[in-house]
């Protein structure tokens, strides 16, 4: 496909509002400053008689494809379930805006966040990243940048069958899913392909998390992987590495799912019993 081909695709697939939760009271966009001129925010806040803690969300889509709608129904699940008020990132896109535009959007989005969660309800001493594929790459980047930066305290990190290092064709979960029907190798490369504007960007540990040097000092962390995905064995070389660093990880191997069973709650139970275990490590580690 196009790219053109593959954001109209994506867009028809976007999950409605699922009708088996409590919706957020209310549901909003702001405009903040980004890095390259105004950056859209969605902001669900569920009831609440004080501060909730917030978890800054980043969707999924190969940085290419993806936006705050095809997100909508994963926050609103969220932020009911934890309940926390949330704020979805609309960053900026490849290959239009290659690496790392998408990864400066979304560190702007946190920091603002963190200044400005007073505005939202929340708070700001209690945040939590979180993604799924693509977002859960740009979660884990973002752990570090954080870190790294010496920027706002992060309490938990939400990893969803994310890709982890660009230089994945060589595991034995890329090797084996290459079936068309589903997100496969070569989806992965092409995605990879208009992410990177030069391949040598993706040895940067804000694109390949796993080529970080250090993984200590960050926050606990929730991985999902998906048995029937590409991404498998480095989402699980990912926590593997946290663990080795002494973070706290808690890691949960879906099995006979494929990539993007998250966005599946609708239809597979599976997937909403997924949500419940995001929902219990948020309460744990956000309070």
């Amino acid at each position: 496909m196009s790219v053109d081909q593959a954001r109209k695709a994506d867009a028809e697939t976007e999950a409605t509002n699922w009708d088996w939760i409590k919706q957020p009271e209310e549901v909003f966009d702001l405009d903040i400053p980004g890095p390259a001129g105004q950056l859209t925010l969605r902001v669900y806040r569920p009831q609440s008689d004080g501060p909730l803690p917030v978890l800054v969300y980043f969707f999924g889509g190969g940085w290419v494809v993806g936006s705050l709608d095809t997100s909508d129904a994963i926050c609103r699940t969220l932020s009911a379930k934890v309940p926390c008020v949330i704020v979805s990132v609309g960053y900026r896109l490849a290959p239009e805006h290659p690496f790392p535009a998408a990864i400066d959007d979304c560190y702007a989005a946190v920091k603002w966040v963190a200044e400005h969660a007073a505005e939202l309800g929340a708070d700001g001493g209690r945040i939590g990243l979180a993604g799924d594929s693509s977002g859960g790459n740009l979660a884990a980047a973002l752990a570090l940048m954080a870190r790294d930066d010496d920027g706002p305290s992060i309490s938990a990190q939400v990893l969803v069958y994310p890709p982890t290092r660009s230089s994945g064709a060589d595991t034995k979960s890329m090797r084996d899913n290459t079936d068309p029907m589903f997100f496969n190798a070569y989806s992965s490369a092409w995605f990879w392909d208009h992410y990177l504007a030069d391949p040598a960007d993706g040895e940067s540990p804000y694109a390949s998390p796993l080529n970080a040097a250090d993984h200590s000092g960050l926050p606990a962390a929730l991985m999902m992987t998906a048995e029937y995905c590409p991404l498998y064995d480095e989402g699980e070389a990912y926590a593997d590495a946290l663990k080795r660093a002494g973070v706290p990880v808690e890691y949960h191997p879906y099995t006979s799912l494929p990539h993007g069973f998250l966005a599946l709650a609708s239809v597979l139970d599976t997937a909403r019993d997924a949500f419940d275990v995001i929902a219990d490590f948020l309460r744990r580690r956000l309070g």
